[in-house]
């Protein structure tokens, strides 16, 4: 216990999910929390989005392990917002260490010359332009103790190799990849670590749903979530379907930590082996 004792996180996306889970898990090592969501639908998603009850459950979920939490509705398309936030979130609980950012959406699956323009860009605006936000907003307060931080930025397997019917998914995962590597090197100088996770399937609203049952099983009328999860096992070298956010949580966590001190610049797969697939 401890890992991240006295330490304060900025985690977005925190509603549910992973960012819950990547909330909860620093709490648990010691953290104090500074949480967002957007807590609104997007377009063009195919499941609903987090709500306002969702992000209070992970207040209280927080709460509970003894450990305080700001958390505030914002959207991490809007830099201004995120300036305002983080800035109340360090007047509150007296620094910043960690970044988290975890903030993401996956739309329709399409072919490349099929998605809409407008969804193409949402997609961009809150995946990659979106972290560069949330990190804009939070380095000037982690450099301000001069103590470096640890800022880690939520990538997909899909930042690491194509996959069809997402183009705009995989083109903004690998370019957040590609920030981690450039804010790796800006960041070094202020002993600030940079690297990024990047999962396979998680059990988590932005897969289980009708869309993506459907594309890993197009031959079905109604595919189930247990037709998916035959199929997805098959992608994996593990025998499992898809890993759990407290699997992501825990890399997260050993990122955040002194355990990972001298890690920096790396893309982190959690994927049960699914890059060797």
């Amino acid at each position: 216990m401890g890992r991240v004792e006295g330490k304060v996180a900025f985690v977005t996306g925190a509603a549910r999910g992973q960012g819950r889970s990547h909330a909860i898990r620093l709490a648990q090592e010691g953290a104090d929390i500074i949480a967002i969501d957007n807590c609104e639908d997007v377009p063009g998603t195919p499941y609903a989005g987090a709500t306002a009850e969702d992000l209070a459950k992970t207040v209280r979920q927080v709460e509970a392990l003894d450990r305080r939490i700001v958390a505030t509705k914002a959207d991490v398309r809007d830099l201004a917002r995120l300036r305002e936030v983080v800035a109340d979130g360090v007047a509150q609980l007296g620094r910043l260490d960690i970044v988290v950012a975890n903030a993401g959406i996956l739309t329709t699956p399409a072919q490349a010359e099929d998605i809409e323009e407008d969804t193409w860009s949402t997609v961009l605006d809150v995946n990659l332009s979106g972290v560069w936000k949330t990190v804009t907003a939070a380095v000037p307060h982690i450099k301000a103790h001069g103590e470096g931080g640890s800022i880690i930025l939520t990538s997909s397997e899909a930042g690491l190799r194509g996959y069809e019917n997402s183009a705009h998914y995989v083109a903004a995962k690998h370019g957040v990849v590609g920030l981690m590597r450039t804010l790796t090197l800006e960041l070094g100088r202020h002993n600030i670590r940079v690297n990024t996770v990047n999962p396979t399937q998680v059990d988590t609203d932005m897969i289980q749903n009708e869309s993506t049952y459907r594309l890993f099983r197009p031959d079905l009328e109604n595919p189930t979530r247990e037709d998916f999860g035959a199929a997805s096992q098959s992608l994996l070298a593990l025998p499992i379907p898809w890993v759990e956010s407290v699997d992501i949580s825990n890399a997260v966590l050993f990122l955040a930590s002194d355990e990972a001190r001298y890690i920096t610049g790396v893309p982190l797969p959690v994927d049960a082996g699914n890059l060797l697939k």
